[in-house]
């Protein structure tokens, strides 16, 4: 029965592969659309993918640190990405403080502690396992442009200006602090299952944001969108560094799919 429907799934995957480019896309769509109205159908406070997304995301983390305790190896792991996901969780942590308290500054506060000893681990306890040449994309190139970006487009509220603009800062650079350990894993082709885990769990996570705000535009035909006043530009800005980095996570995502459902523990990149 297991062979048969695994049979099944690869003849599936095959298929797909077969087809032109405009059907994959149909298909991507089709299937992003009946997962959206899937969720919408079993939960009723979008406010709660937020939460599922920052659990999920500490879920990858925790992977993570599984894997450094008991396998005493860093290696496939992006230290660039780390450092630019601390980032984001520190400024986004200080925001929080500033602007809100709730459960969501807990699991930052968590997520950001589990990332620092990540670092730890990677620049000092298992620094012999880890190849820089892999993990060569610089930070400045993704955090100078998020920086720029959120000067000029940030949320329009009661809060003060700075809280706003690293707000602004924060939510841009989430959207892409993980394009260094996708350019790490091309580069290893092979993934091993934990740095895999971990970035699946990063793609789920991001999916359950762009939910969040994909739903609410739908269900305020677009109202949504230019609800803070001045800050009309905010809203959209949000709902595309989700879109983008849910993008960047997809192809991935479909091939550790596609690895797990073979029965197998590595998950092989395709050749760019």
């Amino acid at each position: 029965m297991g062979r048969r429907r695994g049979s099944a799934v690869n003849k599936l995957f095959a298929w797909v592969r077969r087809q032109s480019m405009k059907v994959k896309i149909f298909l991507a769509v089709t299937s992003l659309i009946s997962s959206l109205v899937a969720l919408r159908l079993l939960v009723k406070d979008t406010n709660q993918f937020f939460l599922a997304s920052e659990s999920v995301h500490a879920a990858g983390i925790i992977v993570l640190i599984y894997k450094l305790t008991t396998q005493k190896t860093c290696s496939g792991l992006s230290l660039q990405t780390q450092e630019l996901t601390a980032m984001f969780l520190a400024v986004r942590l200080f925001c929080s403080f500033m602007m809100e308290h709730d459960i969501h500054t807990v699991l930052d506060f968590a997520t950001l502690v589990s990332t620092l000893w990540v670092i730890y681990m990677i620049r000092f306890k298992l620094k012999a396992t880890y190849n820089s040449d892999l993990d060569s994309m610089p930070k400045y190139y993704l955090i100078v442009p998020c920086a720029i970006l959120a000067l000029f487009i940030y949320p329009h509220t009661f809060h003060s200006h700075l809280s706003k603009v690293l707000w602004a800062f924060c939510v841009y650079l989430e959207a892409i602090a993980v394009l260094p350990q996708l350019v790490t894993m091309q580069k290893t082709k092979m993934i091993e299952p934990s740095t895999a885990h971990y970035v699946f769990a990063l793609g789920v996570a991001r999916f359950l944001g762009c939910a969040h705000w994909i739903i609410q535009v739908y269900e305020s035909a677009g109202a949504y969108l230019f609800l803070l006043g001045s800050g009309y530009f905010w809203l959209p800005m949000v709902l595309v560094a989700e879109a983008v980095q849910t993008l960047i996570l997809a192809d991935f995502c479909y091939y550790y799919v596609k690895s797990v459902v073979n029965g197998r523990l590595l998950v092989s990149l395709p050749p760019v």
